[in-house]
């Protein structure tokens, strides 16, 4: 069967890379992939849901869905969903992506790269292009180009799943190894933590006032004391959590009046992740019982928890994962498994009855300035991908 230009696909994805689109802002990127569908022959359908519409940050524009029907002889097969999300995160805005050897970098120092999921994108669009474009054997599919997943997999928890045409089975595409398939996934609460102390002149009267900063600390101290904090082990059960932001005050002569933390609390587990919050209660609640001013008067705190997203584990007998294992393999490799403890839009799909399993393209260092996408690995993914997608319709 002919073969995907590895040029062209450097060419598209380099392209892509440097498409500002940070969670939110998502709208030039789904622009670009639908121009890239334009040029291709064949038949597909374009759909948007409002799915940022119910973020909590806003957002210019939900996801993109595009279905390509089956190829005759093949429209009773089960339908596949492939999907990668199109947003970054800020560092990676104003990137100039530039080859060095066997790495695509960003020319800028002071940039991320944004291989973070656009390699996945171009991955998809390169698969979706050469299906029609060669009239390739496949089944029922449909892509799916994510919003917001950088900030809460906004655009897989909202996603309007009536309009992706019932998949049976479901790849997602972000991360590093083409070949290691990610069955599970941590599940994430995130915390507001407002504080409410009382004001005072820091020189004059610091007797009257409660510092909330003061507040804030003890809080942190004590969750860090007793093993809450950090990487969390409490006999055979797992977990990591972690305060994020702090801000309190504007100036030193003023006994801090307010203070507003961030925080987030994860684990494999249901009800330890449950515990965890309970430990940041009962660690702020104290914190507020131990510090009061001349008068006996005390601060406050209010707690705002939000589910970020369920854990999942999936079997390796899974259709998707087996289907995934074996597209592996026709590239000339051997599938390895893990779970891993951070959140992927797998995550929402899974607790969407969509078995859904993870494979990456490439991408390292993510969400930071030294991130580089591996060439070879990303012209694997690209194979991996394409086969995937294809199934038992034919061998690439």
């Amino acid at each position: 069967m002919p073969q995907v230009s590895k040029s062209k696909a450097e060419q598209l994805v380099t392209h892509m890379m440097a498409i500002r689109g940070r969670s939110g802002d998502e709208c030039q990127v789904a622009d670009y992939i639908i121009d890239q569908l334009n040029r291709a022959p064949g038949k597909f359908s374009i759909t948007r849901d409002n799915a940022h519409k119910r973020s909590h940050i806003g957002g210019a524009c939900g996801n993109l869905i595009v279905k390509i029907p089956a190829s005759p002889g093949h429209t009773r097969a089960p339908r596949r969903l492939m999907m990668a999300h199109m947003d970054t995160v800020p560092i990676c805005i104003g990137c100039n992506p530039v080859r060095r050897g066997k790495r695509i970098i960003s020319s800028d120092n002071s940039t991320g790269l944004g291989a973070d999921d656009r390699s996945g994108c171009a991955a998809l669009l390169l698969a979706a292009t050469r299906i029609m474009t060669d009239d390739l054997p496949h089944p029922p599919l449909t892509f799916l180009w994510t919003v917001q997943e950088e900030v809460g997999l906004v655009g897989a928890r909202y996603v309007s799943v009536s309009k992706l045409g019932k998949p049976k089975l479901a790849f997602n595409v972000d991360g590093g190894s083409p070949t290691t398939l990610v069955i599970g996934a941590t599940g994430a609460f995130r915390m507001m933590i407002n504080i409410k102390g009382i004001a005072a002149h820091a020189g004059g009267h610091p007797e009257d006032g409660v510092s909330a900063t003061a507040i804030a600390s003890l809080a942190i101290a004590q969750l860090h004391r007793d093993g809450w904090h950090g990487q969390i082990k409490k006999g055979n059960r797992r977990g990591t959590s972690n305060v994020g932001f702090f801000s309190a005050g504007e100036t030193t002569n003023v006994v801090t009046e307010t203070a507003t933390l961030r925080a987030e609390a994860r684990s494999h587990d249901r009800a330890f992740r449950k515990r965890i919050v309970a430990a940041y209660k009962k660690a702020f609640n104290d914190a507020v019982k131990k510090v009061s001013n001349a008068d006996g008067k005390s601060g406050k705190v209010s707690i705002d928890i939000r589910h970020d997203y369920e854990s999942f584990i999936i079997e390796k007998t899974q259709p998707c994962v087996t289907a995934a294992a074996l597209a592996i393999e026709r590239v000339g490799s051997k599938a390895g498994y893990r779970t891993v403890n951070g959140g992927l839009d797998a995550n929402w799909m899974n607790d969407h009855g969509i078995p859904t399993v993870t494979f990456g393209v490439g991408q390292h260092n993510i969400h930071t300035v030294d991130e580089y996408l591996d060439i070879d690995q990303f012209h694997l993914g690209c194979r991996v991908v394409l086969n995937a997608a294809v199934g038992d319709c034919g061998v690439l």
